[in-house]
């Protein structure tokens, strides 16, 4: 490992103007889980690590008018145990319970899991599936994106040198509504996913579905939605035959590779059941909250 400068700061103002005075040279230091790996192997070290890890605005999970908002140096462990999140969107304490061990879910942070912007990542799906929102700081004030915008490729995102991710938002039109995300991995825990899915959806009147939502992760640059899969759902009764045909839809909208994991024709077989078993548990969500009074 080659030295460098480190900082430790407890200000988000203070992280930003480091970061518009250090630019490519810094690096942001959150659960160190990906970060500290990379400076052991890396031939090309940051001149200065920003730590950010005691930085009180970054560790909120509140409801806004906006919608649940999720500060970036939010633990796995801690949106597992929010009565907030098991209140508003279950599926992403599911996702959390997926990640790495305990160790991993102690200390890696929502923020640090998005930018490394891994295509498969276990938080990215059921945030896309709950149409997720970025929000990002730096010299010219905030901004906020689409989730689905701030991932540009494998290990890219839209962030500018002098920004950093300090949220998540599920919008408040999100909250609650049914979803699920499931992964499926060579073994069962400690895994790098060969396929994750969450899907989302709510249904009207009528019992048709409304809104579906079906994101994929480790099968494309990024993590990614199968719009054609979920126009071919929208207004449809949640049959078990539609559910199957929109599983072998999103399996021919993504584009996996093959490598020493699994083939992509394997992969393109686990999207298919993934994504009708995530459907049709979104489902059974929507119809547990009609039997208890809420919204379908």
């Amino acid at each position: 490992m080659q030295t460098f400068d480190y900082v430790a700061t407890v200000d988000l103002g203070e992280a930003v103007r480091l970061l518009v005075e250090h630019g490519t040279t810094a690096r942001i230091l959150a659960g160190g889980t990906d970060l500290l790996a990379d400076l052991k192997s890396s031939t090309d070290a940051p001149g200065l690590i920003i730590d950010i890890s005691r930085v009180k605005a970054l560790k909120v999970i509140v409801v806004t008018p906006q919608g649940l908002r999720i500060g970036a140096m939010v633990t796995h462990a801690e949106i597992m145990q929010s009565a907030l999140i098991r209140e508003h969107c279950p599926a992403m304490a599911d996702a959390a319970h997926t990640i790495g061990a305990v160790q991993t879910r102690n200390l890696g942070t929502l923020g640090g899991n998005l930018v490394t912007a891994v295509p498969s990542m276990d938080s990215g799906a059921t945030l896309v599936a709950l149409d997720a929102r970025a929000v990002l700081a730096g010299r010219s004030g905030t901004r906020e994106m689409p989730l689905t915008e701030f991932f540009k490729g494998p290990r890219r995102t839209a962030l500018r040198p002098d920004e950093l991710l300090v949220a998540v938002v599920i919008p408040a039109g999100s909250l609650g509504k049914p979803a699920h995300f499931l992964k499926s991995g060579l073994r069962k825990g400690q895994a790098l996913a060969l396929v994750n899915a969450a899907a989302s959806l709510w249904l009207d009147a009528e019992g048709c579905v409304k809104e579906p939502r079906i994101a994929l992760g480790a099968v494309a640059p990024t993590v990614m939605r199968a719009t054609g899969a979920e126009r071919y759902l929208a207004g449809r009764l949640p049959l078990p035959e539609s559910m199957v045909e929109a599983g072998k839809l999103a399996a021919e909208e993504c584009k996996p590779i093959s490598d020493f994991r699994a083939t992509a024709a394997y992969r393109r077989d686990l999207v298919a059941v993934l994504v009708k078993r995530t459907l049709t548990q979104a489902y059974e969500c929507a119809l547990k909250r009609l039997r208890n009074g809420g919204d379908p």
